[in-house]
């Protein structure tokens, strides 16, 4: 079964938390909510949708967003929809990715259909939206539907002519008992039903309030796009982008982002690109055939299949490489063989039909001009090269993206096959490698990610990888030709050089570039080449950053754990150990709701539910809801429910058997004490199920509390810190997430080339400066919490604890620092992190230090002064 990643699993934690808030409130108070959570002001725009949740999901190229489109469906039906069997409206932008979606979900086998089938136990339907009418009530009564089709199909003003809009007989059972007066759908203009409601898949759709996913939703943010929308009428709008639009007025709701780090950490996309630049197109395709050559030898040393591929971009038919030039190029030159090459164009489609992951495909080498953007995708794909000018073709990053993904999204033993390679002719590296970014820009990185991950081939190809991190680059800026050679200040003279060519002016600079360098460097220019030469500037100096960074350099940073000995073997700490200290068992505890947690009110047209205070009303369905009728299953038993509550609140550590009889007593509590009637509670089964798992969490936090205490604190005598079970920040896996540091103060410590999660203000910051200023730091590292598998953490008693910044001192010890606002350094929370840390200091037996610093110390000492006390 696929296995999410943890930046998948945070994605989906993220929609289903807005979600629960939004059925509980609405979309934009939730909304709002989320982000203070994390202490940032968002607006939410509701593009005249009213109610109805719309929300983006960001997710780099390469992220698998199809794949948390179809978990996502899950988490709407039960955490906002509650219905059993949603209808799914799943939009994307082009018809082949239509195809290659509904071929997708129609494999039992594929991730996506798993997904699906795990979620609703097998009963699923795909349509084509070309097949919307094999659907019968029946289906939507006892199967998730979903019926994919472009945002094109639906998005006119004049509906007259288009299948979905058009009245059929066919769709006569599903309008039985609605009214003719029924509000809000389209009728018959003409002839002699004029009037009458079409029986449409459109209006089905506004009277089912579908769930709509949005694939690649940066490409429908028109109004009349949203008029569209309004006119289906969903239930929610949940949209996946690498891109999203983020103007103000037609801008996406952006719920969560994922950063091509977290995906490069997670084994998804390989990273950095290697760029090499050309001096001609025959150069670039020669090194492209070498490039796949030297891979192809690497991956016979891997366990699984890896056969690399090179993707190359021909020019257009009125240009010189074209597709035939280029194919005839590599076979009588580069004596590649014809039956290795495939062309891949809108009139030559010779990868139909080819399977590239079977063993026997000899295919190697792909010609394309622009025809792989849509709906192709092979992981096997290492190099892309382009033979035409980089800086005028407009569907690299289409492209480019196509080489990105990782084969079987794991890490390869063979490092080289850990990157991804580019090869293009362009009239300099500087000119090329700032298309790249731009490209990687435009497919979802952020700036600084974009500028760190593309790195130029070292002379000679892969004498440089993996053994050893490259040298310091040149820094190479073109201009326009300058009239005369510019003055420039005495430090520089032998250090830069001009070098005139075509009409441009070439400016090299060698070795680092300094503050001081960067000042003197810009008085050379004004105006606009000022601005660019400062564009640039930044660019090489993020790279230039990033191959000085300690990891970069082969450095370690290693930090012991908390670990228990338990029969005279050490158990690094985790819940579950908790857990077993107190035989947690949920039996042990009241099955029962107070009023505040669970209260439930009949009328005569509707049903009130109160959760925690808040009120969710359930109206009496009307005639025209018929669909929903079955919903209300007035004849289910109450063992059937309570096996269907069971099925919905698995827990991993309650066994089957007691949470039957904790269920159980629940509804005994409901029905006989409370009286309330089994028909009301199924009514609000969703509500009463999420109530159960509250309910349950808090008896398990009570149970943890003690085993943490217990086996932490009153036994200290079995804790130790180990560095069998230590925690190794790798060089190459930092899953660094927005913010991006991008500040003007350039630390010189941080373990990595990038900085994630820090502003560039603020005193989470200044600690961070003084860290990296203090002359005992061998190296640091911002600590990203939330990522258990790749960031250090310790235990408390509900959850886990990330500390801000973890770092090495040049006598070897190791300094946790977490710090903390004045105005939080003595809640409880505090109180049990501080705790937790001076016990990992106190077991680490000299070894490590844990401080956990404020902005005044009770002694009045800034942290400055705590730091310096820490480790003297």
């Amino acid at each position: 079964m696929f296995k999410l990643k943890t930046y998948q699993e945070n994605t989906l934690q993220a929609l289903k938390e807005f979600l629960q808030e939004a059925r509980l409130s609405s979309p934009e108070p939730a909304f709002i909510k989320v982000f203070k959570k994390q202490g940032k002001d968002v607006s939410y725009k509701t593009h005249n949708l009213g109610d109805i949740p719309y929300v983006c999901l960001r997710l780099p190229t390469g992220g698998g967003k199809t794949v948390l489109a179809s978990y996502a469906i899950k988490e709407v039906s039960q955490n906002y929809i509650e219905k059993d069997y949603p209808l799914v409206l799943w939009l994307v932008p082009t018809n082949a990715i239509r195809e290659q979606t509904i071929s997708a979900l129609q494999i039992p086998s594929h991730p996506y259909r798993q997904a699906i089938n795990e979620s609703f136990e097998g009963k699923v339907k795909i349509l084509d939206i070309s097949d919307v009418e094999l659907i019968m009530p029946q289906d939507l009564n006892s199967k998730v539907c979903i019926v994919v089709g472009t945002l094109a199909t639906l998005r006119v003003q004049d509906t007259t002519g288009r299948k979905i809009y058009a009245h059929s007989e066919k769709f006569e059972s599903h309008f039985r008992g609605i009214p003719e007066n029924a509000p809000g759908l389209e009728r018959i203009e003409e002839g002699p039903d004029k009037g009458k409601i079409k029986r449409s898949f459109a209006n089905l759709c506004h009277l089912l309030k579908p769930l709509i996913i949005m694939d690649e939703a940066h490409n429908a943010r028109t109004q009349l796009t949203f008029e569209t929308l309004q006119r289906i009428s969903p239930s929610c709008i949940i949209e996946f982008t690498a891109t999203p639009d983020t103007s103000p007025e037609s801008g996406s709701n952006i719920l969560y982002s994922v950063t091509a780090s977290e995906l490069k950490t997670e084994e998804m996309i390989k990273l950095p690109i290697i760029l090499t630049e050309h001096k001609t197109w025959q150069e670039a395709v020669r090194d492209a055939v070498l490039t796949r050559k030297h891979l192809s030898e690497a991956a016979k040393k891997e366990t699984d299949l890896v056969r690399p591929i090179i993707l190359f971009q021909a020019e257009n038919k009125d240009r010189e490489v074209t597709v035939e030039v280029l194919k005839k190029y590599l076979i009588e030159v580069e004596r590649v063989g014809p039956e290795t090459i495939a062309i891949a164009t809108g009139t030559q489609k010779e990868l139909d039909g080819i399977d590239l992951f079977d063993p026997k495909c000899k295919i190697e080498n792909i010609i394309t001009v622009e025809a792989l953007k849509e709906g192709w995708d092979c992981s096997f794909a290492y190099i892309f090269c382009s033979v035409a000018n980089i800086q005028s073709s407009r569907d690299v990053e289409q492209i480019l993206g196509r080489v990105l993904r990782m084969p079987y999204a794991k890490t390869r033993a063979e490092k080289d096959l850990n990157f991804a390679y580019a090869h293009v002719s362009s009239p300099s590296f500087s000119a090329a490698a700032q298309h790249l970014k731009d490209k990687l820009i435009n497919m979802g990185f952020e700036d600084i990610e974009a500028n760190a991950y593309v790195q130029p081939q070292q002379p000679g190809l892969f004498n440089n990888i993996p053994s050893a991190p490259p040298k310091i680059q040149d820094f190479s800026y073109v201009l326009d030709k300058l009239a005369e050679q510019p003055e420039y200040p005495e430090p520089l003279k032998n250090k830069i050089n001009f070098i005139e060519s075509n009409g441009k002016t070439t400016v090299t600079f060698k070795g680092l570039i300094t503050d001081e360098v960067e000042t003197d460097l810009s008085k050379i220019f004004k105006g606009k080449q000022l601005e660019d030469f400062e564009k640039a500037i930044k660019q090489h100096r993020i790279i230039q950053q990033a191959q000085l960074a300690p990891a970069m350099r082969g450095e370690t940073l290693v930090v012991p754990r908390i670990c228990v000995n338990i029969q005279g073997v050490l158990e690094l700490v985790e819940a579950e150990l908790f857990l077993d200290a107190t035989q947690w068992n949920p039996l042990d505890y009241p099955a029962e709701f107070s009023d505040e947690e669970f209260k439930l009110e009949e009328g005569a047209q509707s049903f009130e539910v109160d959760v925690e205070g808040r009120k969710v009303v359930y109206h009496a369905l009307k005639q025209m809801e018929f669909i929903d009728l079955d919903n209300v299953p007035t004849e289910w038993k109450e063992n059937e429910f309570i096996r269907w509550i069971d099925m919905q609140i698995h827990q991993p550590d309650v066994s089957q058997t007691i949470m039957i009889e904790f269920i159980r007593r629940i509804l005994a509590d409901l029905i006989n004490s409370k009286k309330k009637s089994l028909s009301a509670l199924v009514r609000s089964k969703y509500i009463l199920s999420k109530a159960i798992i509250k309910k349950i969490a808090g008896y398990r936090e009570i149970a943890v509390k003690k085993g943490y205490q217990k086996l932490l604190f009153e036994d200290k005598g079995k804790v130790e810190t180990s560095f069998t079970h230590s925690f190794d920040f790798k060089a190459e896996f930092y899953p660094a997430r927005e913010p991006f540091y991008s500040g003007s103060y350039k630390f010189q410590k941080h373990f990595y080339q990038m900085i994630g999660d820090l502003k560039p203000e603020g005193e989470e910051f200044d600690c961070a400066v003084l860290i990296d200023s203090l002359p005992e730091v061998k190296h640091w590292v911002r600590n990203i919490s939330r990522n258990p598998e790749f960031s250090f953490w310790l235990p408390t008693s509900t959850d886990r604890f990330y500390p801000d910044f973890v770092a090495e001192l040049k006598d070897g010890r190791l300094l946790v620092i977490e710090y903390k606002g004045a105005h939080i350094e003595d809640s409880a929370d505090t109180l049990e992190k501080n705790n937790i840390g001076l016990l990992w200091e106190e077991k680490s037996k000299g070894k490590g230090l844990f401080l956990m610093a404020v902005k005044k110390g009770h002694d009045g000492k800034d942290v400055s002064a705590q730091l310096k006390d820490k480790i003297k």
